[in-house]
């Protein structure tokens, strides 16, 4: 591990964890993370972003489309951005974004969804699915598209992929995920074990905020809860998550899902590396790493997404 990994660990420890455990206003935590990604989170040189309309069945839904500077391949990342269903934007995400969609010389597609709880369950879900199928509907074939997200992000391109199996729709070429939330009934051991060593998410405040997105409704719902998803058929899948997680056991045991049902998934485990920390990519070498490895993985399944 390195250096900054260990100095980040500390200040989300001891400063980011406590204050996501003290907040209960959702409009708070969406301002801390917007700041945040202002100060810290920078996109590459170069890279062009603007907001677009993609329609489908008489639906619209808002994406950033993000561009690197050197754009080369037709392959599309439509990329999920996490925040526990309540805060997070395509703002927020979009340097990780960008730095992914650098590498590999293709644009990225990020949903705009509706967010928690103003706006309760399926409404993210639903505000996905159009994105995605109006990508597809404005030309892009679903075997270009890469589906991917975090943490909460995680959730629903999950969800999305399981939906598009079971509505045996055209599928993407691969998924991947950063620390996906899988299960909102919360039955990993990892919830337990690693709640104190977790250095980002407090796992008391994680009841509540499945209430405010579920509001009533059923955890084990595949839209929300993907582990209960059936995924024969599926494209790859890539999958990767830090030993220290809650969160931990919920890529674990997607993972297992995945390999009873005949997908090719690769899974990869770090030591001690905070939740979804490729979004650190300015300053952690492991961030920045991690990117490097899932673009080679994305090559390797979409021969024209090229890149460095």
């Amino acid at each position: 591990m390195s250096f900054r990994a260990r100095l980040l660990n500390f200040w989300l420890r001891h400063v980011e964890k406590p204050t996501l455990r003290r907040m209960a206003d959702a409009q708070g935590l969406r301002r801390r993370l917007e700041w945040s990604a202002r100060m810290f989170f920078h996109a590459p040189r170069g890279t062009q972003m603007q907001w677009q309309v993609l329609e489908h069945d008489g639906r619209r839904a808002d994406v950033l489309e993000v561009v690197p500077e050197e754009l080369s391949s037709t392959a599309v990342i439509f990329y999920i951005h996490g925040g526990g269903f309540i805060f997070g934007s395509p703002r927020t995400h979009a340097a990780m974004a960008a730095a992914l969609g650098k590498r590999l010389a293709a644009r990225v597609v990020m949903p705009r969804y509706r967010r928690a709880p103003e706006a309760p369950f399926p409404a993210a879900f639903d505000d996905v699915r159009v994105a995605f199928d109006g990508l597809c509907a404005s030309g892009v074939p679903a075997r270009q598209i890469v589906i991917g997200g975090d943490s909460a992000g995680g959730a629903l391109a999950l969800a999305l992929l399981g939906q598009l199996l079971a509505d045996q729709a055209d599928l993407p070429g691969a998924v991947f995920c950063f620390s996906p939330l899988t299960d909102l009934s919360y039955s990993g051991d990892s919830f337990r074990y690693n709640s104190e060593v977790e250095a980002v998410l407090p796992a008391d405040r994680a009841a509540q905020m499945a209430e405010m997105y579920l509001q009533g409704h059923a955890a084990d719902d595949p839209r929300a809860s993907p582990l209960f998803a059936n995924f024969a058929g599926a494209p790859p899948v890539w999958i990767t998550a830090g030993d220290t997680e809650i969160l931990r056991d919920d890529a674990r045991r997607m993972t297992a899902l995945m390999q009873a049902s005949k997908v090719a998934v690769t899974y990869i485990e770090q030591r001690d590396l905070p939740h979804a920390w490729p979004i650190f990519h300015n300053i952690l070498p492991e961030a920045r790493q991690t990117l490097d490895d899932l673009a080679d993985w994305i090559r390797q399944q979409l021969p024209q997404a090229g890149g460095n």
